[in-house]
């Protein structure tokens, strides 16, 4: 399986970037290397804490409004 990310340099030198996945969490590293591993450390967290997760069912109800 492949995992795209999209990454950048910021002001400090450092790359920034993020597993396209999961826009909304941020990371960085000094050079690519580092910035490849955490992600993936990020992605396998978020497998494990799915697992412990209950199952969440979704229902739907009307609410009657009186004439």
């Amino acid at each position: 399986m492949d995992l795209t990310y999209t990454y950048w340099e910021g002001e400090n030198g450092w790359l920034v970037g993020y597993l396209n996945n999961y826009p909304e969490q941020w990371t960085q590293g000094k050079n690519i290397q580092e910035l490849e591993e955490m992600p993936l450390e990020l992605y396998k967290n978020s497998l494990e804490e799915s697992k412990h997760k209950k199952k969440q069912v979704k229902k739907t109800g009307v609410l009657r409004i009186p004439a």
